[in-house]
């Protein structure tokens, strides 16, 4: 078995004009104070990193993570949940999505999916060159708008989509594959591939790629009240990154699952800080250590009561005390005998 690594942080909720959240380097202070050991950056923000630099400079790279070590941190992953999303966008999004990409090749569809085609194997590489075996994002969605079956979908509707996404991830895949790092999609409504069943359709088109991998975030499943404890006993082999992020779900007469399109505060299922909501973490960890899991947990914040800042402070012990340190050896060794086949035999009753 092996020990998690941790705590990390996802920054991209934390990065910001004001200081110490501008700068990668101000912000490592700020984190490594609260006891974080890892930290998982956003590769969009410009304030913190350059994307294509670390793809082309190992010498940035080198830099990178010499001022980080000095700090005691370690980069867990790059993430591109913004430029992933934009690898497939359904039309519908288009306007909303267009924010995520350079002016440049907004209003054009085209443009910006090669923008974020590019930007991902950008991340490939800068991965690489930062000595990372896993990255995260999103798989972005063409599915999604039709995911209630009503009106009646027509038939062929979801395996043509899938077929697609899969034609355009299947040529990034095998980028990260020439690179040796793991992209681990975060399953998450709002993507196509938001649940077990959705990614096994992907997976059974990418031709069960190596590198097509899982970022495992129950809060995600408790929303959609799906048994997380389960999903690791089915998917574990596949699950490369760990956000630990806390979620309650509290139907009532007026709204259940689906949120009656109300604000995050007055939704039954919301995102909680770190213990403040219903997310069994003790038998998260429990089923991470024992399946071997080798990466690192790592704290997204999002939360629709506390102050950031405060949950970012709470989640490094939080994380810290249930990380369990794996025994080497079996508790009951000291009354073990040791091999002894004819032993084995005589207990047996054989001869």
């Amino acid at each position: 078995m092996k020990t998690i690594k941790g705590p990390g942080i996802f920054l991209a909720q934390f990065a910001g004009d004001a200081a110490p959240f501008n700068s990668l380097e101000t912000i490592a202070d700020w984190v490594a104070g609260l006891g974080y050991k890892g930290i998982q950056i956003p590769s969009w923000d410009g304030r913190l990193f350059d994307l294509e630099n670390a793809a082309t400079s190992q010498t940035y790279c080198d830099e990178i993570k010499g001022m980080l070590a000095d700090k005691g941190l370690e980069i867990t992953e790059l993430s591109t949940h913004l430029q992933g999303q934009l690898v497939a966008v359904h039309p519908a999004f288009d306007a909303q999505f267009d924010g995520f990409a350079p002016e440049a090749v907004h209003n054009n569809p085209a443009a910006r999916q090669e923008w974020a085609v590019q930007q991902m194997k950008h991340a490939a590489k800068a991965s690489a060159n930062l000595g990372l075996k896993a990255h995260a994002s999103f798989s972005g969605a063409f599915a999604w708008p039709y995911f209630y079956p009503w009106p009646a979908r027509p038939a062929g509707l979801v395996e043509d989509a899938f077929d697609e996404l899969a034609r355009r991830w299947k040529p990034i895949l095998d980028v990260f594959d020439e690179n040796g790092v793991d992209v681990a999609y975060e399953i998450h409504p709002g993507e196509d591939l938001h649940d077990g069943v959705t990614f096994e359709m992907f997976l059974e088109r990418v031709g069960n790629h190596p590198r097509a991998n899982i970022l495992y975030d129950p809060s995600h499943f408790v929303l959609q009240q799906l048994d997380y404890l389960a999903f690791i006993d089915i998917y574990h082999e596949r699950i490369k990154c760990f956000h630990v992020k806390d979620a309650e779900f509290r139907p009532n007469g007026r709204s259940g699952v689906y949120g009656g399109y109300q604000s995050w505060v007055d939704r039954p299922g919301r995102f909680r800080s770190l213990g403040d909501g219903q997310v069994d973490f003790l038998g998260i960890f429990s089923k991470m250590a024992a399946n071997d899991y080798a990466g690192w947990a790592v704290l997204e914040w999002e939360c629709a009561l506390k102050h950031p800042e405060v949950g970012a402070a709470e989640g490094a012990p939080f994380i810290d005390r249930h990380i369990i340190k794996v025994t080497e050896h079996a508790f009951d060794d000291f009354a073990a005998g040791g091999a002894d086949r004819s032993l084995n035999a005589k207990l047996m009753g054989i001869s």
